[in-house]
């Protein structure tokens, strides 16, 4: 199995900064760029691949095989979204026609609290990263490919002003409306509906003004101070549209449902789910049980509830010592009954839920050599997963690969079998996620901004 890696190049600049047009964008005051990665110089005999573990030599750094990637871009956006989500889109599922366009929504962390917001995102023309042979065979092409070929990947956004800064957003999956929900880190959750900012990213010229455009101000819809501290669990079920759960770092967890009538108000049951000790940390729905949730917590332990059952009876399973340190992320498989998860230890461990009152993991992984901030499994590969830390890597996994006894003997560092690929370049990496509607693609967020990639390897 080959694994592809990042390469050593000596003292070689690792990009190249391509700026979009920011008097199209929508908000033209903010630092919003977008990169395309390119190789730099040295020559073949420079170059080795790296593996996981290696010491880098003095004068030498890191950067990126080209030939590695179907697709490499980074951008940023002014102060960093630290979490962010994907947004639905109508171009249509399973794309893989280049360029590329995809829709984000992010939450700022400025250092001053009245300068947050949420940041609605388009990023288009996000086009394919060619090997050099494969350059070299497109010389033949036409006129029109070539000047095709000189457009920039474009970046445009609108800001909506936020109360705080924003420890999570994620998207509602409804269908019928553009709805976000915030953790404000005053304390508070909110539920904002970007349609109109949505539209509006897709129309940068008619939004673009000749001087600093203030932020959008937006109501939200509804909003839940109830929490009485800062929390950074929530999801979105996707089985029962509009459905919420939330949890703060005080251990506490409140189940949200829309009211009937489609008002844009919900029902927040001031009874919590309040198993865990300590902080709650993450809550992932079940995709195919309407009421059942899981979430993981500072005390190490991951809980299954199920909202049938009065809050204080809800919670059915326990794993007590999920992981030796806090318990920062988990995912629930859509197409088998597992769960990854993640901790400050730096260990990634499956679970199996059929076996979970068992105590016994499925699979453990120990190649993160720093806490573990973001897990995802692939949404329509059912053994493929990512993984980032804060180590400033992001590791892709297929739990279906076996260890190939020849190539281990040939390598000096021992390898899991099923280590795809391991994504660097990022500071402090916070969240990543795959693209719903495009194969194999990732985005991630960072203190350094977001990286928009798809390898070979998935």
């Amino acid at each position: 199995m080959a694994i592809n890696l990042l390469s050593i190049i000596p003292d070689v600049s690792m990009d190249e900064d391509v700026k979009d047009d920011t008097s199209s964008s929508a908000d033209s005051d903010e630092d919003n760029e977008m990169e395309t990665e390119t190789s730099g110089g040295g020559t073949i005999e420079d170059e080795r691949v790296y593996l996981p573990g290696e010491p880098v030599p003095e004068g030498e750094e890191l950067v990126y095989d080209r030939s590695a990637y179907q697709m490499y871009h980074a951008a940023q956006t002014g102060a960093p979204c630290l979490s962010f989500d994907i947004i639905r889109d109508k171009l249509g599922d399973n794309r893989t026609e280049y360029p590329m366009t995809c829709y984000l929504v992010g939450g700022t962390q400025a250092s001053r609290p009245k300068d947050n917001a949420i940041v609605v995102i388009k990023m288009s023309n996000m086009k394919k990263t060619y090997k050099e042979e494969e350059r070299d065979d497109d010389e033949d092409a036409s006129d029109s490919d070539d000047s095709d070929d000189e457009e920039l990947p474009t970046l445009d956004t609108v800001h909506i002003q936020h109360d705080g800064g924003v420890n999570r957003i994620r998207v509602a999956p409804i269908e019928s409306r553009s709805l976000v929900s915030t953790w404000s880190d005053s304390g508070s959750v909110h539920i904002v509906d970007v349609g109109v900012q949505l539209t509006a990213v897709d129309h940068p010229a008619a939004q673009a003004q000749p001087k600093k455009p203030p932020k959008h101000s937006v109501e939200p819809l509804f909003t839940f101070p109830g929490h009485q501290t800062e929390g950074f669990a929530m999801d979105w079920s996707r089985m029962v549209p509009g459905r919420l759960a939330t949890g703060d770092c005080n251990g506490n967890i409140h189940v949200w449902n829309p009211r009937d009538g489609g008002d844009g108000s919900w029902h927040v049951d001031q009874r919590s789910y309040s198993g865990h000790a300590l902080s709650v940390e993450d809550i992932q729905w079940s995709p195919n049980e309407a009421t059942v949730f899981a979430s993981c917590s500072v005390d190490k332990t991951i809980r299954v509830w199920d909202v049938r059952a009065p809050p204080s009876k809800a919670c059915m399973l326990t794993q007590s010592a999920a992981h030796d340190a806090d318990v920062n992320v988990i995912s629930w498989n859509r197409y088998e009954p597992m769960i990854i998860s993640g901790g400050d230890d730096g260990v990634v461990k499956i679970w199996d839920l059929r076996q979970f009152k068992t105590g016994k993991t499925a699979a453990v992984f120990k190649h993160h050599t720093a806490p573990i901030t973001s897990v995802e499994w692939h949404p329509t590969d059912a053994t493929v997963f990512g993984a980032a830390g804060e180590d400033n890597q992001i590791s892709l996994w297929d739990l279906a690969l076996e260890r190939d006894a020849e190539a281990s003997q040939s390598r000096d560092v021992d390898v899991p079998p099923q280590l795809l690929f391991i994504h660097m370049g990022q500071q402090d990496i916070k969240e990543i996620h795959w693209h719903p509607q495009i194969p194999g693609l990732m985005i991630s967020t960072a203190q350094t901004g977001f990286n928009v990639f798809r390898t070979i390897s998935v």
